[in-house]
């Protein structure tokens, strides 16, 4: 690592300490501002009015501070879904795409392959995936892992891709799925229950995958009125099977069809 990027990575913790003396500054003139130079017999405010006082004192240091380790999150989620062209440079495209997938603690399976690779709990993983440099990627799951629409670029070199699992993921949103028509010609099953940032207006970018044959829309928090959301998605999708269960369909408009694993 050279002196340019010790540079740029410390930058951040350079500005947060600065930040922080300066909190620590202002604090300490608060204080001695504070301070009674009078030895008269003064009663002190009652407890709650010196909490608000002392909150009212401190706002801006902790809204400051909150902003900052805001700022912090965003910069290492985008980090961490950045475009792993080095990788792609040496390695190649596959291997790219796999490395990605198991920094994330994700798993994926090779095409004509029936073994699974996938990081463990502390993000460990096997190397043996660096042999399959010529073979595509079949299946990935990325259910519960930080992947959002920029990270997708690291697989949009998989035109094998069939099966794609992004459950639960906080990150995936309208954007990562106006994304997915890379793979309009190769996907059949797409998973993307209990994603909590999809809405009802992403849902329509998914009529580009005209070869989807099994779609899991299950508890997206985001949905108003699943029922209706069902019939529109099977009109754009008519050969794909919708699972579209975690609702409750007996609030829905009078005359929509209700879908709860039942026909």
């Amino acid at each position: 690592m050279n002196l340019n990027e010790v540079a740029v990575l410390a930058k951040p913790c350079l500005s947060f300490v600065f930040s922080l003396v300066g909190c620590c500054q202002r604090s300490s003139r608060l204080l001695v501002a504070r301070r009674p130079w009078s030895s008269s017999p003064v009663s002190s405010p009652p407890l709650h009015k010196r909490l608000l006082l002392f909150l009212t004192e401190r706002f801006y240091d902790v809204e400051m501070l909150l902003r900052w380790k805001s700022g912090m999150k965003w910069r290492g989620l985008q980090k961490k879904n950045a475009h792993y062209g080095y990788t792609e440079n040496i390695h190649g495209a596959n291997i790219a795409s796999a490395f990605y997938i198991l920094s994330l603690k994700g798993g994926f399976r090779f095409v004509g392959q029936s073994e699974w690779f996938r990081a463990n709990r502390r993000g460990k993983f096997s190397w043996e995936f660096l042999k399959y440099k010529d073979t595509p990627l079949e299946e990935v799951d990325m259910s519960h892992t930080i992947i959002n629409y920029i990270g997708l670029s690291n697989l949009e070199t998989q035109q094998s891709l069939r099966t794609l699992s992004v459950r639960g993921c906080s990150e995936v949103d309208d954007w990562f799925l106006a994304r997915l028509h890379v793979f309009q010609d190769s996907l059949k099953e797409l998973n993307i229950s209990h994603c909590p940032r999809i809405t009802t207006g992403g849902l329509a970018a998914l009529r580009n995958l005209k070869g989807l044959q099994r779609l899991d829309m299950s508890a997206l928090q985001g949905i108003s009125n699943p029922g209706l959301v069902v019939i529109l998605l099977e009109e754009m999708l008519p050969q794909c099977e919708i699972i579209a269960s975690g609702y409750d369909y007996s609030v829905e408009p009078e005359g929509v069809y209700k879908q709860s694993g039942q026909g």
